[in-house]
């Protein structure tokens, strides 16, 4: 039972520590259909619990072991804030931790509760899911477990952006035609432009999941991130397998282009071929144009 795993390296979230709150089986109130995991009975608490005290154990070894690591990444195979302690070992790891951060992994669920929203509160870090905007899509991409409503899921990230003082993330994952419908993609735009979370990392299937539904293609992420509103930080999460299509890009549409949405140093890596990454350069000098980190990714964006 490996409770620690990694040390995990991620352009998004730098090295990390992961700690598995559910290390002997899925307990999760979501049975999504493209999860890696094998599918499972949603539940909406635990009934296989390790103690806080064996996390913190195995935790400090691990810490020893592997002294550069930029955060604690806590997940689990399944839903980590159903984890009854959570307050309670977020503390402890507190007390050990030093300097490095501490980050969740939530699919956002129990984020209507407010004992939830205090315990995430404490942590550097948190980044939660919003595949759907709609009960309807919830039910049928997440298939949370029942008494779970997309409305409820919606007031409590409002309510917990208004007290976080940390980087909220939004990962949202697009599975084909399940929640990448203008329609979805309209409501979810609405509903970011009012929590103004500060990244929103998008991305499709990259591993085998538990039910046979299909990934989107890169270029199908990148037409969708230009359906939202270019106010909102959208980073293309998923690029495993992309084979860039280089394209040549003037100075002007390179200006109209980051005028709809700012792009990465990845999303230019693909798209812009040599002579436009120069011309980006040049732009860059005249300040036309800006570089914005913003948790870890850098952005060029229009000035």
């Amino acid at each position: 039972m490996d409770i620690i795993f990694g040390p995990v390296h991620s352009r998004r979230f730098g090295r990390s520590l992961g700690i598995d709150l559910s290390p002997s089986k899925k307990q999760c109130n979501f049975d999504c259909l493209y999860c890696e995991l094998a599918p499972a009975k949603t539940v909406d608490t635990y009934d296989v619990v390790i103690s806080p005290d064996e996390v913190i154990i195995a935790l400090q070894k691990a810490l020893t072991e592997h002294p550069d690591i930029d955060y604690i990444t806590i997940t689990a195979n399944g839903e980590p804030t159903l984890y009854p302690y959570l307050s309670i070992l977020i503390d402890k790891i507190d007390a050990i931790k030093g300097g490095v951060k501490t980050l969740i992994l939530s699919n956002g669920s129990t984020i209507m509760d407010p004992q939830t929203r205090e315990a995430l509160a404490k942590l550097d870090m948190v980044k939660l899911s919003l595949d759907c905007a709609s009960d309807a899509c919830l039910r049928k991409l997440d298939r949370a477990h029942r008494g779970i409503t997309i409305e409820a899921i919606k007031e409590g990230m409002l309510a917990f952006k208004a007290m976080y003082n940390g980087p909220l993330i939004i990962e949202i994952l697009f599975v084909k035609t399940l929640n990448d419908s203008s329609d979805e993609i309209a409501a979810l735009d609405s509903f970011l432009l009012r929590l103004r979370p500060a990244r929103i990392d998008i991305g499709t299937i990259d591993r085998p999941p538990a039910y046979r539904v299909q990934p989107l293609s890169f270029e199908e992420l990148h037409k969708i991130s230009q359906l939202f509103d270019p106010s909102l930080p959208i980073y293309i999460a998923s690029r495993k397998a992309v084979t860039p299509h280089p394209e040549s890009y003037s100075s002007q549409e390179i200006l109209q282009t980051l005028s709809k949405r700012p792009l990465s140093t990845d999303d230019i890596e693909i798209l812009f071929d040599a002579a436009s990454k120069e011309r980006l350069e040049k732009l860059l000098e005249e300040k036309k144009i800006v570089l914005k980190e913003i948790n870890n990714i850098v952005f060029y964006t229009t000035a």
